[in-house]
């Protein structure tokens, strides 16, 4: 006997052999119902039909269908057909299950209040993308993605970042992380032999660039953003720079330090990489202008809406120096071909309509809220805490000279229910440093966010 199918448009993959063809269908049935490849209130085929799929009489198939109901894994109603029993939730082995999590409250950095998400815009942009949408739109296309979705993205960062970008200079990536990685792995294979990082970093992009065959060189960073004036003593062809709001710090690149990177590029040939992770909030006044808008052939400009709509989407985005056009796209074409298209029509059609500008207002006013609440609360403590400018995502806490370690912190923490990060996995080097946490006032929803602040604030109070 072998797999079958179901005329009546249902694929089954039945593994039916050895013994006879009966007892081989009601083993076959019988597994694929116990791991769940057939679920709970699947209709299956006639006795006809599923007879007439696997070439054996239909009495062989009512036989085997009438020992599964007399099991308890078939239903039969009249008029309604066969179909799978439910059998409760699956059984797993210890170590697979899934464990709860210990915390009750999460003010770790890195992701936006994902039940902000604009579930009502997104859904009418994907409805009007799929209805303006050709056929073609549905197969490979250029690697550098769908141009309704580049050409919306050159305009908007052009409008809102002061970016200097044309539509096939622009290629959609699966978040900046995995941009990262494509321009790191083509400066490699154009002789880049190390990058310059700034010095505490994004802890995630190290291992992603030296994983693309980098040697990573620490840069340091003071009260003025990454020393921009050292990286001719680096020996580095390119550095990753956060200018707008450096991670994890949250200072702003000094404009006589954005001069020094730029002519940096400028003399050695290298290459700036900019990531503005975070740029479209800032919240004392409007936004500091990307990077790139001053040195577009030096500066590879890095974007996402992993912060500004959810990561889940996993839509990046990059701005190229004309040089770099094509190695990208040799890069690109031997990774994944493209990013997913409707994702790309979906966020254009949100770009064109400016429901992505109202999303993003609507989120910046909300996160200020947060930020201030945090910066007050915070504030009882003591003077000074919160270092960085009011921007991003998050806000570096400093812990003072003498007094607990940011392990202790996050361990008290951790007791009451509460996930906090340190600064330390950030620094490339073992230091000393001084201590510090890094809170993100974005992640828990908005019902949850003052009894985290508040629990934040109590377990400092005792701990210093």
């Amino acid at each position: 006997m072998t797999n079958g199918w179901s005329s009546t448009g249902l694929d089954l993959h039945l593994e039916t052999s050895g013994g006879g063809q009966r007892a081989s269908l009601e083993n076959s049935l019988r597994a694929a119902i116990q791991e769940r490849r057939l679920a709970a209130g699947t209709l299956l085929p006639s006795t006809r039909a599923l007879a007439g799929d696997l070439g054996v009489a239909r009495g062989t198939v009512v036989a085997a269908y009438d020992q599964l109901i007399a099991e308890g894994y078939l239903v039969s109603r009249p008029g309604a057909g066969t179909m799978v029993t439910d059998l409760g939730p699956p059984s797993a082995p210890a170590a697979e299950r899934r464990r709860p999590s210990a915390f009750r409250l999460d003010l770790r950095p890195g992701t936006p209040d994902v039940t902000s998400f604009p579930m009502s815009a997104w859904l009418r942009a994907t409805r009007q993308a799929l209805t303006d949408a050709p056929a073609s739109a549905f197969g490979y296309g250029d690697v550098r993605g769908r141009y309704e979705a580049r050409l919306a993205l050159a305009e908007y960062l052009g409008r809102t970042r002061g970016v200097q970008a044309r539509p096939e200079r622009v290629m959609i990536t699966a978040g900046a992380t995995q941009a990262l990685f494509l321009v790191s792995l083509a400066l490699a294979e154009s002789g880049t032999g190390a990058v310059a990082m700034e010095n505490p970093g994004f802890v995630i992009h190290r291992p992603v660039v030296a994983r693309a065959g980098q040697r990573v060189v620490p840069l340091p960073v003071d009260e003025r953003g990454a020393c921009t004036d050292l990286l001719a003593d680096t020996g580095a062809g390119a550095a990753v720079l956060t200018p707008a709001h450096q991670y994890p710090t949250g200072v702003t690149l000094h404009p006589s330090r954005r001069r020094d990177a730029t002519a940096w590029a400028r003399a050695a040939g290298a290459v700036v990489i900019e990531d503005d992770y975070d740029g479209e909030f800032r919240y004392d006044r409007q936004p500091i202008g990307a990077l790139q808008g001053t040195a577009p052939e030096q500066v590879v400009y890095l974007g996402t809406a992993s912060k500004t709509l959810a990561p889940g989407l996993r839509l990046g985005w990059m701005v190229l120096p004309e040089r770099l056009v094509d190695p990208l796209r040799e890069v690109k074409l031997r990774t994944d071909l493209i990013a997913p298209t409707v994702t790309q029509l979906a966020l254009a059609e949100l770009i064109t309509s400016h429901a992505y500008d109202r999303h993003i207002r609507t989120v910046r006013l909300r996160y200020r809220r947060r930020r201030d609440l945090l910066v007050e609360a915070l504030g009882r403590l003591g003077p000074d805490l919160v270092a960085g400018i009011p921007a991003g995502l998050q806000a570096a806490v400093r812990l003072p000279a003498g007094g607990p370690s940011e392990d202790e912190v996050i361990a008290a923490a951790a007791a009451e229910g509460l996930a906090l990060e340190g600064l330390a996995p950030h620094w490339q080097d073992d230091g000393p440093h001084a201590p510090g946490l890094l809170v993100g006032f974005c992640r828990p929803s908005e019902r949850a966010y003052p009894g985290a602040v508040a629990l934040l604030v109590r377990v400092l109070r005792r701990m210093l």
